[in-house]
């Protein structure tokens, strides 16, 4: 088949836990867009937190962020297309949140939003701390996540955190029956909200449609249940060895893990140098 397009999601995917880029897997994705591959980061991840690994690949493709609720025109750091929560159910996700006692990191315009720090935060700021003052993404605490709702122009998605894995699904399940958000898990212990209907799959084949090209050119990379939509609708959906099952039960083809250079393996099977 050939592939036209290389969908890659960053965490636990393209990136090792260290959160870098294996050198195989730039130098593959490299000669892979010589012969003509469109690279596309597919992520949950706010636009502001992708800076190194977008330079790193040297991209001039938009980038699908925050799990598909916005495509971002990284050279022109613009949102293109989105799909933002409204202000109204943010306030009732927010009311939700507090009466629950769960903890929600609101992504909104050009910023990461929290309102009590947490253990999820601290480390993602002290990751954040150590690049570049340019490559930094903006974290921001607010008194009131409430107020603040209200002043934002737009808000991507809320990413909730919390030890207990238990309480998080029970809660999902109530922001599902309560407000029709949807509602996919990104990690073991992060179940993202956002507008009904978002997600990874459909906002990729609708950048993939644009491009004159279909789903079935896609080779998609993924590892969590918030890659699901995009690895079931691409031509080749490839789940890393650390994925969940419900990931690997689903895709095509299942290699190596994110710290083993098998995403290049992948790719240089179908672009050579």
């Amino acid at each position: 088949m050939n592939y036209q397009v290389i969908a890659l999601d960053l965490d636990g995917t393209l990136l090792t836990p260290e959160k870098k880029i294996l050198p195989e897997s730039i130098h593959a994705l490299h000669n892979a867009r010589k012969s003509g591959a469109k690279v596309v980061i597919v992520t949950g991840r706010h636009f502001v937190a992708i800076h190194p690994f977008y330079q790193a690949l040297e991209l001039d493709t938009p980038a699908i962020c925050c799990n598909g609720a916005l495509l971002y025109d990284y050279p022109e750091k613009k949102v293109i297309a989105s799909t933002p929560l409204h202000a109204e159910q943010a306030a009732l996700l927010i009311d939700l949140l507090e009466c629950y006692d769960v903890h929600g990191l609101m992504y909104a315009d050009d910023a990461m939003i929290y309102q009590d720090l947490t253990g999820h935060i601290e480390r993602t700021t002290n990751w954040a701390n150590s690049l570049p003052v340019s490559q930094r993404p903006v974290f921001r605490q607010v008194k009131s996540l409430r107020e603040t709702a209200n002043e934002v122009e737009s808000i991507w998605k809320f990413a909730l955190t919390d030890t207990d894995t238990d309480k998080l699904k029970k809660f999902t399940q109530i922001v599902e029956r309560e407000l029709s958000l949807t509602c996919e898990w990104s990690w073991h212990d992060q179940v993202d909200i956002a507008q009904n209907g978002n997600s990874k799959g459909k906002r990729l084949a609708q950048w993939v449609e644009s491009q004159g090209l279909s789903m079935s050119q896609v080779i998609a990379f993924g590892d969590n249940f918030n890659d699901l939509s995009m690895l079931k609708a691409a031509g080749l959906g490839v789940a890393m060895g650390n994925a969940v099952d419900e990931v690997k039960a689903c895709a095509d083809l299942v290699i190596g893990t994110n710290i083993e250079p098998s995403i290049s393996d992948v790719i240089n099977n179908y672009y050579k140098e």
